[in-house]
């Protein structure tokens, strides 16, 4: 058997079956992908099969809410707390005492507090897109509102079956207009629903799709959001006050594991923000960090994007913390 090979399967976490693809030898060291919104297993296609080769076990599950995995109906369902617990889940399902965590997107905030929260389970952690951010003192709707106004689309999120109606009508035009828009290449969107309008409303009808994605690839998004739609996703961000209030006795913790961050120049998330700058916030918050990369030409699907710069970042990570 091809020791690369994706394989497929679904466990039971706390009641909950989610779906899980895995690469690489039973016995090797685990490397745990958490994929953001809206994305799948898929995401990880390429950190699988080089992992893998390295000689790690690459386990990629579809997070709660998404693609294969189930979806609770109940937005309170989709805390940080459950989230965090069906990561350690899934690495108890594989058999794993400990594992490197790595996130991207929403999975970078569930991949920092993984480390934060689980710290024995965690031999390092990496975050691609979204960097580590310590409990502040603001509520963080409140934050938004203040610095982007309520157009922000954090804020639109918040109402249910608004955005999942918009999103849901046209999955493949919702992925082709998010996944190019958001790509290196073009300065990053606003995103700011404008009122009265969608949140697609800010992501324009691409020309052609960006040089990583293919229409093979959106076949498969579409495909993996078929029977669950986007409401399990979205319902992450409608518990993001929420997660304020449970992870009050973490006020200001910092990630002591072993850490990693990179992102794309062009990603929307760390817009603006000078390289330096952001190196120099991520040391006052991960005091064991070991490295800062900022991708040039990269938008906000970083592993897709720049798969080969990732996944050597990964290895080589992975293979230095104990």
């Amino acid at each position: 058997m091809d020791a690369t090979a994706i394989t497929h399967r679904f466990i039971d976490v706390h009641g909950l079956r989610m779906h899980l693809a895995e690469a690489g030898p039973e016995d090797g060291p685990v490397v745990l992908l958490l994929h953001g919104f809206p994305e799948c297993w898929y995401s990880w296609r390429h950190q699988l099969v080089a992992l893998a080769a390295a000689g790690f076990r690459a386990v990629a599950p579809d997070q709660r809410g998404h693609a294969r995995s189930d979806a609770p109906a109940a937005i309170e369902d989709y805390t940080i707390l459950h989230l965090v617990g069906d990561a350690i889940g899934v690495l108890d399902a594989v058999g794993a005492e400990r594992a490197v965590v790595v996130g991207h997107d929403w999975g970078g905030p569930v991949a920092w507090h993984t480390a934060l929260l689980r710290p024995d389970r965690v031999r390092g952690v990496v975050g691609l897109s979204v960097p580590f951010r310590p409990r502040g003192s603001v509520r963080p709707t409140d934050a938004f509102a203040r610095r982007f106004g309520p157009g922000y689309y954090m804020l639109h999120f918040q109402t249910p079956g608004l955005a999942d109606a918009e999103l849901a009508a046209d999955p493949r035009t919702t992925f082709r207009r998010l996944l190019s828009a958001t790509s290196g290449g073009t300065p990053p969107p606003l995103p700011v629903v404008e009122p009265g309008g969608g949140f697609l409303g800010f992501l324009p009808e691409p020309d052609r799709l960006p040089a990583w994605l293919t229409e093979q690839d959106l076949d498969v998004y579409v495909e993996e959001y078929r029977d669950r739609g986007f409401t399990g996703g979205l319902n992450w961000y409608r518990n993001i006050d929420r997660n304020w209030e449970l992870t009050a006795a973490w006020h200001e913790t910092l990630v002591t594991r072993p850490a990693l961050y990179l992102a794309g120049e062009h990603d929307l998330v760390i817009a603006g923000v000078p390289a330096d700058a952001l190196a120099d916030s991520l040391r006052g918050t991960l005091p064991d960090l070991r490295g800062v990369t900022v991708l040039p030409d990269c938008g906000h699907w970083t592993q897709q994007e720049r798969p080969e710069e990732v996944n050597a970042a990964i290895v080589e990570f992975a293979g230095g913390v104990s």
